[in-house]
C-alpha cells in the first residue's frame, strides 16, 4: 500500500497542481480577499470532490461518463458558471487600505465551491484516469475510499497553496486603482478559463 500511495501521489501531482478552473478560482480568491476568506468555498469544493469521486467510483456516474453530449453540456454549464464568477470579480468594489469605506462584496461561499467542482470537466477527466489506473484492478470499497480520500486531500493541499500564492499578491495592491486592476485582472483570468472550458 505505501508504494501504491506514492504512485498515486506522483500521478496526481501534475494534475491537481497544474492550472485549471479550480486552481485559478482559488488563486483569484486569495488575491482578492486573502487566504482566510477562501475556506468556505474550499470546504464546498472539497466536500463535493469527495462525494462526487466516491459516487463515480460506485458506478453512479457511468451513464454520464459515457454520454459525450452530456459531458459537452457540463463543460458549457461549467464555463458559463465560471464566466458568471468572473463578472462578479469585474464588478467588485476595490477593498484596500486606501478604500476602507468601500462597500463589501459577497465572498465566495460553500455553494460556489461545490458548484464549481460539479461543473468542472477537468475534475471528471482526472477522476476517470485515476480510477482506470488505481481502481480497475481491485475495485473493493476500502480501496475506493482510500483513492477518493487521497485525491481529495491532494486537491486541498494544492488549492490551498494556489490560494496562498494569490494572497501574497494582495499586499502589492494597497490603493484603489491597483485594487481595481487586481479585480479586473482576476476577472479576465477566470473568463479565459471559462472560454477554455466551453471551447476545448
Amino acid at each position: 500500500m505505501p508504494a501504491e500511495t506514492f504512485a498515486l501521489i506522483l500521478f496526481l501531482l501534475p494534475l491537481a497542481w497544474s492550472p485549471g478552473p479550480g486552481n485559478v478560482f482559488f488563486a483569484t480568491i486569495g488575491a482578492r480577499d486573502g487566504l482566510a476568506a477562501s475556506w468556505p468555498a474550499s470546504l464546498g469544493y472539497h466536500l463535493a470532490t469527495w462525494v462526487v469521486t466516491l459516487s463515480l467510483g460506485l458506478g453512479f456516474g457511468q451513464l454520464a461518463g459515457s454520454a459525450e453530449q452530456m459531458a459537452h453540456g457540463m463543460a458549457l454549464a461549467g464555463g458559463a458558471y465560471v464566466l458568471w464568477l468572473a463578472s462578479r470579480f469585474w464588478r467588485a468594489s476595490p477593498i484596500s487600505a486606501a478604500a476602507p469605506d468601500a462597500a463589501p462584496t459577497r465572498r465566495a461561499s460553500v455553494m460556489d465551491g461545490a458548484v464549481l467542482l460539479v461543473l468542472n470537466p477537468k475534475a471528471y477527466a482526472i477522476i476517470a484516469a485515476m480510477f482506470a489506473q488505481f481502481l480497475a484492478a481491485d475495485p473493493n470499497p476500502a480501496r475506493l475510499l482510500w483513492v477518493t480520500t487521497l485525491f481529495t486531500l491532494n486537491n486541498l493541499v494544492a488549492f490551498t497553496v494556489w490560494t496562498w500564492a494569490g494572497a501574497m499578491v494582495l499586499g502589492l495592491w494597497q490603493n484603489r486603482i491597483s485594487a481595481t486592476l487586481l479585480n479586473r485582472g482576476a476577472a479576465l483570468m477566470l473568463a479565459g478559463v471559462a472560454l477554455w472550458m466551453m471551447l476545448r
